[in-house]
């Protein structure tokens, strides 16, 4: 026996012996060390238990792995959470309560696990990790790389708000870059119920890493036929058929501000009209995807079959994608019309070739610059639960002020303080209701910009404004504050004395496009000092005189429009932390921090709100919303912000918004006012943004003259204006609704615009759907975003039945349908199963109480509800001052069950009503918040139940 035993116990020491180097067990986890690490691989992986779904991986290169502070995260870890380890073979794995995660000790790579032992995410088989050295400003980093398996099977969501109007990024690669309308969230969500929160600063990619290559590497042939190139003709628009020169090209590089002073000399791009043409072929054969940037009129035809057709304004290009298949060897005609209309337009136009079969079911983060690879595995068992995760490590979104859930009208400008009063007293007039009014920029002298302070030629009293505002008019202020300053103004000169500027754009002397044109920098949000500085300005020159919320524009930071990628980090460099290149993406998060804190000290009692045109991770956490920035006024571009709204949601970001109609306009809409058919398409194109901003979680028209109120836009006796003002009226009397999902999005991790995958995972057919959402449990909205159309295309997701809000008939799930849209009216169906409380009609959100409530009961499935309530102003919530009251409807029972109300508040309504009206399949009832049908019930506090039976 111990002959035979002597040999395992040698076998188990030797184990140990070589193994033992290799693993340390932590007090949060795991730290593996690899024997053998590749050249330009990963020598060290550790493991971090968040909790028992959430785990923390880093890895890098040297023989440490940096424990430089993350500015996204807030979770450090719970140490309660129980896991144990195991060693086999040649790996070792941590398992919690719900997953496993294990380490290869030869690789480095690691697979997380369900308690089946189903892989849930996995990355690249070999482990997928690459650090490439670089040394940026004197400090050593890395260029990083992550490599994921990703079956074929999988939908892919989140990574902020993009403009290229996809859904589910499976196969696609995404640039996480800052600009103008792109705002970066570098936190993925798979259909397989787990998120990848990418923890790093700098300029990344996701999905496929290959660079995007220029024409020229296809096979080109100009109009007359000679191979090589295509031609170009640059003629003029006032000069039907006269041709300025032509041009044979292998590539169409117009991107950033340098590359204008390639056109051909002398040429007039303002007047100008430029034509690509030939044929491209390929020498391998598949699908080609093409990549644009484009602003000013973009059409493309390949084989006489229109691509792409769209327009921006000049100074805000936006991305395009589209693909077509290409036979080996075989020529397609290609035709590119570009209309620039200004003498600052961009175009680029780049192409990738098919995805070869190492890279099919991958995906990739790719980082220019970091310390280390550090990303966050979340697990769920439902969508919600990833979201929440994501919250739990960067933050909960806090409950904003319940105003802010109101109607915003806003313009690019209000230039008096007339302009705003009388705005107001319209409103109120045509009782439209609305609880909040924007002050757009240049609200200050023309050559004070960053003094924070108003002209007193134009605004004589501002505070008086702002208190007639709200003692008379009932409406809360926002108003525009940029981090900008003019060289030599006071502000600037209290920061520049203490080193907090940005002085690139000084030394460089770059003017920006007011009057004669000022030179201006921006202050750095990474120094504590600066946004401690930013804060104060703004307390003694805005919040003293009654400003409710800010807007926080040019977050990017947007210092030099269309400087290149290499001048945008120089403008910005460097800052209080390190390098710009390293922390490129965040500047819009450190900005909103200082804002957060320096009120929530100063006014600890007033809810927080601040609008931001760019977001980073972790913004929630400061009662920061964001829109979808300088976006262009054309229904192919409101088609585009639904799928950019519902990624939005899906990164973790709950509050969001687009200027309704659009910011920038056509010259046809106010060169000079829109007339005839462009006056009915713009009144068109307003109405049915209007609807579907009525169901966004914020709900913000804006933009560029004409302006944007809906007495501005059409006549009361219109169709669009009783449409806007219908959608306005029937946002309010569902504000009992709305605010229990800001309720449920701060308690319980809720998101209150919802892709269709979150709440029908199981309906494959959904994965791909970017043009309808939940708006809360209840609610399937279906926006119309083509101009004249009077019906349109939509799914019902499966396994539930949908009842037609307007009209209650009731239809199946699972299945298309053509449904009407008449000018007037979206179409809107409420999932079987679903109570909604609808208030009284309301023209600001604290006009009056909710003292009688009508609950509409959907049957035909289970339903439940909880109606959350608080004081809607203050952070008293924090201190658990808040109630709550259940709504259970048993379909086979038909009964409801109103629950004991839960907690309290001051100022709580101890008793009110409930009117209860049932819908069913065969009994059809519809939508009237003023019916006097129904059952109507007593409520003060206690259990009841109520039948619902005929």
């Amino acid at each position: 026996m111990k002959k035979r035993l002597f040999p395992i116990a040698v076998f188990t020491l030797w184990m140990q012996f070589c193994y033992a180097g290799q693993i340390e067990r932590l007090k949060d986890g795991l730290l593996v060390r690899l024997d053998k690490p590749v050249a330009g691989g990963v020598k060290q992986v550790k493991l971090q238990v968040i909790t028992d779904k959430i785990i923390r991986v880093t890895a890098s290169p040297a023989d440490s792995i940096s424990g430089t502070p993350s500015l996204m995260a807030v979770v450090t870890g719970d140490p309660g959470v129980k896991w144990t380890t195991e060693e086999k073979e040649d790996q070792v794995t941590l398992k919690t309560n719900a997953l496993t995660a294990s380490v290869n000790l030869t690789t480095g790579e690691v697979v997380f696990r369900d308690l089946n032992g189903n892989i849930v995410l996995q990355e690249k088989k070999g482990g997928g990790k690459t650090f490439t050295q670089t040394l940026i400003d004197n400090k050593p980093l890395y260029r990083l790389q992550q490599v994921f398996e990703s079956p074929a099977e999988e939908a892919l969501y989140g990574l902020g708000q993009h403009q290229t109007g996809l859904m589910n990024y499976k196969n696609q690669d995404v640039d996480l870059t800052q600009y103008n309308s792109v705002a970066v969230i570098p936190f993925l969500v798979s259909s397989k119920h787990y998120g990848i929160l990418w923890d790093n600063y700098s300029i990344t990619r996701f999905g496929d890493d290959r660079p995007y290559e220029e024409l020229g590497s296809l096979q080109l042939t100009d109009k007359d036929g000679k191979e090589g190139a295509l031609t170009a003709t640059y003629a003029l628009r006032n000069k039907p058929g006269t041709v300025f020169t032509q041009q044979r090209v292998t590539k169409i590089d117009y991107t950033f501000l340098p590359d204008l002073k390639r056109m051909p000399a002398g040429y007039p791009m303002e007047k100008g009209i430029i034509t690509w043409e030939g044929n491209i072929a390929s020498a391998t054969g598949g699908e080609e995807k093409f990549y644009l940037t484009s602003s000013g009129y973009i059409r493309i035809w390949i084989n006489d079959e229109l691509k792409l057709d769209k327009w921006r304004e000049g100074w805000n290009p936006g991305p395009s994608i589209f693909r077509h298949q290409l036979e080996k060897g075989k020529k397609y005609k290609l035709k590119m019309e570009w209309i620039p209309e200004s003498d600052q337009a961009f175009i680029s136009v780049r192409h990738l070739s098919p995805t070869p079969a190492t890279l099919k079911d991958k995906t990739a983060f790719t980082s220019e610059a970091g310390e280390k690879i550090d990303y966050y595995f979340v697990y769920g068992n439902q969508m919600d639960e990833v979201i929440n995760g994501y919250r739990t490590i960067t933050g909960k979104a806090t409950i904003i002020p319940k105003w802010a859930l109101g109607y915003w009208q806003s313009r690019e400008r209000y230039k008096t303080q007339r302009d705003v009063i009388s705005t107001m007293q319209e409103f109120r007039k045509r009782k439209i209701p609305i609880d909040n009014i924007v002050m757009d920029w240049s609200y200050w002298k023309e050559d004070e910009w960053g003094s924070q302070d108003f002209d007193p030629a134009r605004f004589p009293d501002a505070k008086g404004m702002i208190d007639s505002l709200h003692n008379i008019y009932h409406a809360h202020f926002m108003i525009s504050a940029w981090p900008k300053f003019y060289k030599g103004i006071h502000n600037y000169n209290l920061f520049d004395e203490k080193n907090w500027l940005y002085k690139q754009s000084i030394n460089d002397g770059i003017k920006d496009w007011i009057g004669k044109g000022y030179v201006s920098t921006f202050y750095d949000a990474f120094n504590p000092g600066a946004r401690k500085l930013f804060w104060q300005l703004l307390s003694q020159h805005l919040f003293s005189k009654g400003v409710d919320a800010w807007w926080l524009d040019a977050t990017e930071p947007d210092v030099l429009s269309n400087a290149t990628i290499d001048y945008r980090k120089q403008l910005m460099n460097p800052t209080a932390l390190g390098p710009s290149t390293q922390y490129f993406n965040t500047y819009a998060l450190l900005n909103a921090k200082g804002i957060y804190e320096g009120q929530r000290e100063e006014k600890p009692d007033q809810r927080v709100f601040i609008l931001t045109r760019s977001a980073y991770a972790g913004m929630q956490r400061y009662a920061a919303a964001t829109w979808s920035g300088d976006i262009a006024s054309r229904f192919d571009e409101l088609a585009r912000q639904i799928p950019a709204g519902l990624n939005f949601g899906l990164s973790g970001m709950p509050y969001w918004t687009t200027d309704i109609g659009g910011f920038y306009v056509e010259d046809k809409y106010d060169k000079p006012d829109p007339q005839g058919a462009n006056l009915q398409e713009w009144r068109e194109l307003n109405t049915r943004w209007f609807q579907y901003g009525a169901f966004c979680p914020l709900f913000r028209s804006h933009g560029q003259y004409p302006y944007r109120e809906p007495f501005n836009i059409a006549p009361d006796n219109s169709e669009e204006f009783k449409s806007m003002v219908y959608y306005d009226k029937l946002r309010y009397r569902l504000m009992p609704y709305i605010y229990s999902l800001a309720g449920q999005t701060y308690h319980n991790g809720y998101t209150p615009m919802r892709g269709l995958i979150m709440d029908f995972d199981k309906d494959t057919a959904v994965q791909h759907i970017g043009d309808q959402f939940m708006f809360g449990p209840a609610l399937l909205v279906n926006p119309v975003y083509t101009y004249k159309a009077r019906s349109r295309r939509l799914y019902l997701p499966a396994n539930t039945g949908w009842y037609d809000l307007y009209d209650g008939k009731y239809t199946e799930g699972g299945k298309y349908i053509t449904a009407d849209a008449p000018l007037g009216r979206i179409p809107l169906y409420v999932k079987a199963g679903s109570i909604i409380p609808f208030g009284p009609a309301l023209q600001y959100t604290a006009e009056k109480k909710a003292d009688t409530i009508t609950l509409y009961v959907y049957t035909g499935s289970n339903g439940q509800f909880t109606l959350y309530e608080d004081e809607g102003v203050n952070y008293n919530y924090e201190k658990g001052q808040y109630s709550t009251i259940s709504f259970n409807y048993s379909e086979a029972s038909k009964t409801l069950t109103i629950g004991k109300r839960e907690g309290s508040f001051p100022g709580m309504l101890q008793d009110r009503a409930f009117r209860i009206i049932t819908v069913e399949k065969s009994a059809p009832v519809a939508t009237d918040p003023d019916s006097s049908k129904g059952t109507m019930i007593k409520y003060n506090g206690q259990e009841q139940t109520i039948s619902l039976k005929n």
